[in-house]
């Protein structure tokens, strides 16, 4: 087991053990402070995702982004394809269906959005971590799927937020070469950007 697993396994583990209003209560204080920055005020066109065992709950900002009239854009694994996600647009909680892993996300039906098009230009993108450290790096669950989004030339135009507990800040994370920092991390406790 590498460093990495170690510190994935631990880090998986301790969201697991939340409790269901815990994660509430805590992903209600990161989303009042992404709802207090400017970049979230001004966004048109939104990277984000659908949350997963126990991860920080996106769905009220979802919500307010369709209010809005803003692009919402998820993240849809490529079936046969591993490590490989597409992005599709979302209108509404009816678009998404049970994907890989058990994720909601986007159905087939729905627009695939062309990552090299200069149509793709997210002004914000909410990125899940099982870890994140004080430099903006990530942890994910191992797959990849992340990486290769956020080293999409296109994802250099957004501001990438990671969206964790404050208790999924490691002061630096083990990395490989692949690994892509974002631009900000958001916690219950705090909003740093690197």
């Amino acid at each position: 087991m590498t460093k990495k697993d170690k510190v994935r396994r631990r880090l998986i583990e301790q969201r697991r053990a939340m409790l269901p209003e815990q994660a509430a209560a805590k992903s209600a204080r990161i989303v009042e402070r992404i709802r207090e920055t400017l970049a979230w005020k001004n966004a048109r066109q939104i990277l984000v995702y659908w949350p997963t065992q126990n991860e920080v709950d996106t769905r009220p900002l979802i919500a307010e982004l369709w209010q809005r009239g803003a692009e919402v854009l998820l993240p849809r694994c490529r079936p046969g394809q591993p490590g490989v996600m597409d992005v599709a647009c979302v209108t509404g909680e009816a678009d998404l269906a049970p994907g890989a892993f058990r994720i909601m996300e986007p159905d087939p039906s729905c627009r695939v959005v062309d990552l090299y098009a200069d149509s793709f230009a997210p002004d914000l993108a909410f990125i899940p971590g099982v870890g994140f450290d004080r430099c903006g790096f990530r942890l994910g669950f191992g797959g990849g799927y992340y990486d290769r989004l956020l080293g999409g030339i296109q994802m250099g135009r957004a501001l990438k937020f990671g969206l964790c507990y404050g208790f999924q800040v490691c002061s630096k994370l083990p990395l490989d070469d692949w690994d892509r920092p974002v631009n900000a991390v958001c916690t219950e406790e705090e909003l740093w950007y690197r």
